[in-house]
């Protein structure tokens, strides 16, 4: 596709957009979540390397002004969150605030694209799901660092849908990542942590923790979150580029 008719066809989908809006019906969105990482890079003690792994993506669209999917300063609410920061799986979360308070939807997504199976985003790979909301509605998601103990990516506050006129967003939306501490199990080093995702004998392997969920601060290293991840929301049907 050319890049003129590129910039047409998003113009015109954003138009389309925000004449939806204006009629007073949902926006559509098209959601991208991509493992923008390159070969092995997480560097480990003893001298090997190791992939950075993303676990499958818990979405909600909702009200209200914080991510409905934990409470930053504050212990887990044994919700779920612990099984999805410490197991990539993101079921008992999403059964717990589907249909709660100032939820207008939520759903999962585990199937990379152009993969017949479902499971984590190695390098390269990407999620890609649609969404719809209404002015006043945000995005807030969350989904494990899976060469980790207890890690997971989530936004700070709630990711806006639209901007303050009204008229739906577009772009790239990394910079409100954060990676979080569950608090529920004991920080290994990442990537080479025996009971980590990849390695660990059983879900429950790890030492156990009781600490506040917060972001994560520890003697280990971890990747910068851009260099990695990537989040990219448009208008449903505009293309997103993977580069």
């Amino acid at each position: 596709m050319s890049l003129v008719r590129a910039v047409t066809l998003s113009a015109a989908l954003l138009a389309a957009a925000q004449a939806a809006v204006a009629q007073g019906q949902p926006t559509k969105f098209t959601i991208k979540v991509e493992n923008i990482s390159r070969g092995e890079v997480l560097r480990l003690s003893n001298g090997k390397s190791a992939p950075f792994v993303s676990a499958p993506v818990l979405w909600t669209v909702h009200g209200g002004s914080t991510n409905p999917l934990f409470v930053g300063g504050q212990p887990d609410a044994g919700k779920g969150l612990e099984t999805l920061a410490e197991t990539g799986n993101p079921g008992p979360l999403l059964r717990s605030v589907s249909g709660g308070k100032n939820i207008a939807s939520a759903g999962a997504d585990d199937l990379p694209v152009g993969a017949t199976a479902h499971g984590p985003l190695t390098p390269g790979q990407g999620y890609q799901f649609e969404i719809s909301a209404q002015p006043g509605q945000s995005l807030s998601v969350a989904w494990m660092f899976g060469q980790s103990n207890d890690l997971f990516y989530a936004n700070d506050r709630p990711i806006a849908l639209f901007d303050a006129a009204g008229k739906p967003v577009q772009g790239d939306m990394t910079p409100q990542l954060s990676l979080w501490d569950a608090g529920t199990e004991v920080n290994e080093e990442p990537g080479l942590g025996p009971n980590q995702g990849p390695r660990q004998a059983t879900p429950d392997a790890g030492v156990t923790e009781h600490n506040a969920v917060a972001h994560v601060r520890d003697r280990y290293t971890y990747p910068r979150t851009a260099d990695v991840l990537r989040i990219s929301i448009a208008p449903a049907g505009e293309a997103m580029s993977s580069k």
